[in-house]
């Protein structure tokens, strides 16, 4: 991936992998007879001297790249990237934690077909600024996951046409729902007519993706809490269908401090819940209708960051390997990275670190930032 970002933190970023095998059976199995396995991605603060010598981890994994093929037709030539270098990332593997120093957790799920390197240049800047971030790689439902054991699993193509139901009139009424103009409230009600007639696949996998996060995440606090500062709660944020999981974990569990949703439509059942917890919604332009139930009944700050000149898949990774802006958008690529660093950066330090009271993002001509006082 050319011109791909460099990140700006005090430390150097350590990269670990583990699997848990057979957590569950597989609900996506018409047979009833699969098992699910949970892939964990773990990036991680080390000091820059202590990585000389190491192993870079990779940006992309050919398992990870051939599932890209099958579900998005995206033709990433994965030897060429990695013969000329530009598939190694800034994280080195098994990197040495730095002895008696423990760090924050951010919870990431990447995207439905997306893949758990799918988001890596923003999670390795977060790590280089003193979080521990988890990357969580749902089966199936991302691209394509390696596991440890040397095995690994693609996207089950399939399920995209499951995810509206009936699948043309949804996405008629979907485009619909995107023209629509109404108060915060009046959007989050049209929203729920659209996705309780069309959109009951989404609940079922948000359940399971929960699921999973509380696996993955159990398993870090077991292993790695020599590491890991679970003094403030743990941070959570996600892409698409990972931000709707990053909701409504910070909605139903207290494990979870803050959240950040990137641009997932907020699907769920939340009916006469209450937001306790700080949260951001970041959005592009096509997906603002769909959010406004992040702005309203909430006890805890809520905030808006509209970019403008973004499409969905922008928001990932690929914005560096696709120069498609009918794709991943018109905002330049780096601009888009260095906006998206800086939300997180800014929250998670007034959130989960507690460094300041409030995030510190200013608007200007790509980006929109908005503070919604608490309601309740």
């Amino acid at each position: 991936m050319s011109n791909k970002p460099v990140p700006t933190g005090e430390y150097a970023v350590g990269a670990k992998t583990f699997t848990l095998y057979n957590t569950r059976k597989e609900a996506l199995d018409p047979k009833g007879t699969a098992m699910r396995n949970v892939f964990g991605l773990l990036y991680y603060p080390v000091l820059k001297e202590s990585t000389e010598g190491l192993k870079r981890a990779k940006s992309l994994t050919r398992s990870e790249a051939a599932g890209l093929r099958k579900a998005f037709n995206i033709p990433l030539n994965y030897d060429k990237l990695d013969q000329n270098g530009e598939n190694d990332s800034e994280s080195f593997v098994d990197a040495p934690f730095i002895e008696g120093k423990k760090f924050p957790l951010i919870v990431f799920s990447h995207g439905y077909f997306s893949y758990p390197r799918g988001n890596s240049f923003l999670l390795i800047e977060l790590a280089s600024h003193g979080y521990a971030v988890l990357s969580i790689g749902h089966p199936r439902e991302a691209s394509g996951i390696d596991y440890d054991d040397g095995t690994f699993e693609l996207c089950d193509k399939s399920l995209s046409r499951k995810m509206y139901d009936p699948f043309l009139p949804a996405i008629f009424a979907a485009l619909k729902l995107t023209k629509m103009k109404g108060t915060n409230e009046e959007l989050a009600e049209k929203f729920d007519v659209f996705q309780n007639k069309y959109c009951k696949f989404h609940h079922l996998r948000i359940a399971e993706w929960v699921k999973d996060t509380e696996l993955a995440v159990e398993h870090v606090r077991k292993e790695f809490s020599d590491v890991i500062d679970f003094s403030n709660g743990i941070g959570i944020s996600g892409h698409s269908l990972g931000g709707d999981t990053a909701y409504a974990l910070c909605q139903t569990s207290s494990d979870y401090s803050c959240g950040i949703n990137i641009d997932g439509g907020l699907f769920g059942n939340y009916e006469g819940m209450v937001m306790e917890k700080p949260f951001m919604q970041i959005s592009c332009e096509d997906n603002e209708n769909v959010v406004t139930r992040g702005y309203i009944r909430h006890k805890a700050p809520a905030y808006k960051v509209l970019f403008r000149g973004m499409k969905h898949v922008g928001f990932s990774d690929m914005k560096f390997a696709m120069k498609m802006p009918s794709f991943v958008g018109k905002l330049d690529s780096n601009l888009a990275h260095r906006y998206t660093c800086r939300c997180h950066l800014e929250f998670f330090d007034a959130f989960l670190k507690k460094l300041k009271s409030a995030p510190e993002i200013e608007s200007n001509g790509d980006i929109t930032f908005t503070e919604f006082a608490p309601d309740m």
